[in-house]
């Protein structure tokens, strides 16, 4: 029996687990919420100075390892992540697990006649068609998450009834799931999108407003970074974040190479997500934000480059910028300290 298993990140787990399972006759393995064990597991096994996503993401392989799982997939980035899945494999490998790595991309490329001979690898007779077709809704249904989060971020912080958009989007998930055509999925999107902007607010007419912006992993991995968006709206704040996955398999090339040839921070790529904050940062000193949060994993080498960068831009603009550097021994306490005295300084500002 064939067990497909993946590392998480964020609520992506749903179209991932919709294209699998549709594709291959395997049983695909929900990998397990990251908890302190995972954090534990992955530490324990990883060297020292390296970055947290390799770590939370080993981690949650072993995991499914132990579950039964005997076919890993993973995704490098655009940055020395991209080359991790090597190291990974070894690692869990000397620890005596028995399995097959499949790295969907390296380098942050994605080669479609690669993966074509990868998925021939899980299963020799699987069928192009029935990837393009579920490849295409799965592709779709990341497309109207990420639109429903962006509309969620913006309002959450102001619901009238606690509770209500996080499961309403609870609702929404387990439908998307279990679509069976892109019309079916639409019909959804529209009807949910509808709801969701029929949850009531009590929203003013210039509420405070915080930018974030980072390493990707951490943004988009809740657990990573302390649900640090949940912890705002809390505040009774409007978030927002570029970072996502259709913006980043659709968006973010096109987008970079405008950035590179019009900015006067940055001339050249710097690998991974830096240039991207770079633009975004001055994006958000431009058009109106209270503040900005920029959040990495340690170790995270393209990030700290950039940091002085965006510190300069958020200097000019007299824009408040709080860095936060994520890893398995940062104090959550430290972490609502920190954002604690960020609002209440950006709550004084804006009555001055």
């Amino acid at each position: 029996m064939i067990n497909i298993a993946f590392p998480q990140m964020g609520d992506y787990y749903v179209p991932a687990n919709y294209l699998l399972s549709h594709i291959f006759k395997a049983n695909v393995i929900k990998a397990p919420k990251i908890t302190s064990k995972t954090i534990e597991l992955g530490t324990k096994n990883s060297p020292e100075f390296i970055c947290t996503p390799f770590k939370y993401t080993l981690g949650t392989m072993i995991e499914c390892l132990d579950k039964k799982a005997n076919i890993l997939i993973q995704m490098g980035g655009g940055c020395r992540y991209g080359y991790y899945a090597n190291l990974q494999e070894k690692i869990l490998q000397d620890l005596g697990y028995e399995f097959k790595m499949i790295n969907l991309v390296t380098k942050g490329d994605t080669n479609f006649r690669r993966i074509n001979k990868l998925f021939k690898q899980i299963d020799p007779k699987y069928s192009k068609l029935k990837t393009i077709y579920y490849g295409f809704i799965s592709l779709k249904m990341v497309k109207y998450m990420d639109k429903i989060d962006d509309y969620i971020r913006q309002n959450i912080g102001f619901e009238q009834k606690k509770g209500s958009f996080e499961n309403l989007k609870a609702e929404m998930l387990i439908k998307f799931s279990k679509v069976k055509s892109y019309i079916e999925l639409k019909k959804l999107y529209n009807k949910y999108l509808k709801r969701f902007k029929n949850i009531k607010t009590h929203k003013p007419d210039k509420p405070l407003k915080i930018g974030i912006i980072g390493e990707l992993y951490t943004l988009m991995e809740p657990f990573s970074n302390y649900y640090l968006e949940k912890q705002l709206a809390q505040n009774n704040i409007e978030i927002k974040r570029f970072t996502n996955v259709h913006y980043l398999l659709f968006e973010k090339s096109k987008k970079l190479k405008k950035y590179l040839k019009n900015n006067e921070y940055v001339k050249y790529n710097m690998g991974a997500d830096a240039s991207d904050n770079i633009n975004h940062c001055k994006y958000l000193c431009e058009n109106g934000y209270d503040g900005i949060i920029h959040i990495k994993s340690s170790f995270c080498t393209p990030e700290i480059g950039a940091m002085p960068i965006i510190n300069k831009i958020a200097s000019k603009y007299e824009v408040p910028i709080l860095f936060f550097s994520f890893d398995s021994a940062t104090s959550e306490t430290g972490i609502k300290t920190r954002l604690e005295a960020f609002y209440d300084m950006l709550e004084m500002r804006k009555r001055n």
